[in-house]
């Protein structure tokens, strides 16, 4: 029913038939239950303002987008109810506007929108309204990183072999020309040896380092399949803590174990298992610093065997934390950004998940599941994805 319509018949109200206007209110409230109903029907959010920009209608997308009600949101201004939303120049506004968005709450996600004005069909009127068109391009920002994620890779990997060359075979002409070394100096005599033996120990520890290192990178641009045995987990856990002791020491850091007396064996890829420790845990020494206390736990769920990982950093705030699943993203100036990328690619190879929670000045705890067998289905809730879906809200799954 066009507005011109409308405009024709209130003019003549008078002269109408009670019986008419009767049926002329009748169509126009089933006229908008109808729309109101496409409205809250569709999963794009839609938002409608007055020129003032006070929203007079939010579907039910829209809500869930930006964490509203139509209670709340109905007369409040479009700006004052959207965080960092601003509204554009008058003469932008003449115009449709489109523009991304990233919002935290409720859920971080990232939007698309486009703001149209609302015109009564007569030349050269002002605009009546606006309209807000919103959509949820979270899934699709995350393929198009997982693209990109997967040509770095890709160009990385043709560097793999040459960086290998390069610095594995000296690394390991200088372990060998060590050797050579110590045995010399052993053959020379006691009192020569114990007078250089803490260097020739200080730099074998630092030539497995920069092999530790180089395999690091290789782990992460050229995965390999894991071999599966049964091992203990907490065996591996003392393991991981024992080679990384001189770095926790030199740091001041308490490390605090707390294993599960009974945990069982589990069938998992050890080397692979110490490898994502050996990240978690140097990720945990840079978030302290110097001085703190790193907490391990080993127990086990109805399905799980869990490992939780916990320092008295620093702390990040949630956005840091929402970014943690992307490749490359790191928090140090140094940093690659491949720790976290090995730990998440390890533990979906073995069938497990990963949750950080995280709050600024009160440390991180990063707990791991792995399973202890074949998981039982189980139905998703609406909105739900595949991976535990934490109760917490400040826990982040990535």
């Amino acid at each position: 029913m066009k507005a011109g319509f409308l405009d024709k018949l209130l003019a003549r109200v008078d002269r109408v038939p009670a019986g008419e206007i009767q049926s002329f209110l009748m169509r126009l409230v089933q006229e908008k239950g109808f729309f109101e109903q496409v409205f809250e029907a569709l999963e794009e959010g839609v938002i409608v303002c007055d020129p003032a920009g006070a929203i007079s209608f939010i579907n039910r997308a829209a809500g869930k987008f930006f964490g509203l009600t139509p209670a709340d949101a109905t007369g409040k201004n479009l700006q004052d109810a959207i965080r960092g939303f601003h509204w554009p120049s008058k003469r932008s506004r003449q115009d449709t506007v489109t523009r991304d968005m990233e919002v935290f709450y409720p859920e971080h996600r990232y939007l698309n929108f486009y703001l149209r004005p609302i015109e009564d069909g007569t030349a050269h009127a002002p605009e009546v309204g606006y309209v807000m068109l919103v959509r949820d391009i979270t899934q699709t920002r995350r393929i198009a990183a997982e693209q990109i994620e997967s040509e770095r890779l890709n160009a990385l990997t043709m560097m793999a072999a040459g960086v290998a060359h390069e610095i594995g075979n000296p690394l390991n002409s200088l372990n060998i020309h060590l050797q050579l070394l110590e045995r010399k100096l052993k053959k020379s005599g006691p009192a020569a040896y114990a007078g250089v033996k803490e260097q020739i120990d200080i730099s074998r520890g630092e030539i497995q380092r920069l092999d530790f290192i180089i395999e690091q990178f290789l782990r992460a641009i050229r995965p390999s399949a894991p071999v599966f045995e049964m091992v203990d987990l907490n065996q591996i856990i003392e393991n991981a803590v024992q080679f990384l002791a001189p770095e926790l020491k030199d740091r001041r850091i308490h490390t605090h174990l707390q294993l599960h007396d009974a945990l069982p064996l589990l069938r998992v890829d050890a080397n692979q298992l110490k490898q994502a420790f050996y990240n978690l845990i140097k990720n945990a020494l840079h978030a302290m610093g110097t001085g703190g206390t790193l907490t391990i736990r080993s127990d086990m769920e109805e399905f799980d065997t869990v490992i939780t990982f916990e320092d008295t950093g620093k702390g990040m705030s949630p956005e840091t934390v929402a970014a943690m699943h992307e490749a490359w993203f790191t928090t140090r100036q140094s940093g690659t950004g491949l720790g976290m990328l090995i730990v998440r690619r390890i533990l979906r190879d073995h069938g497990g998940d990963l949750t950080i929670e995280s709050r600024e000045g009160q440390g991180t705890r990063v707990t791991l599941h792995l399973p202890r067998g074949p998981r039982p289905a189980r139905y998703l809730e609406s909105g739900d994805s595949p991976a535990r879906k934490p109760a917490n809200p400040d826990i982040i799954d990535v």
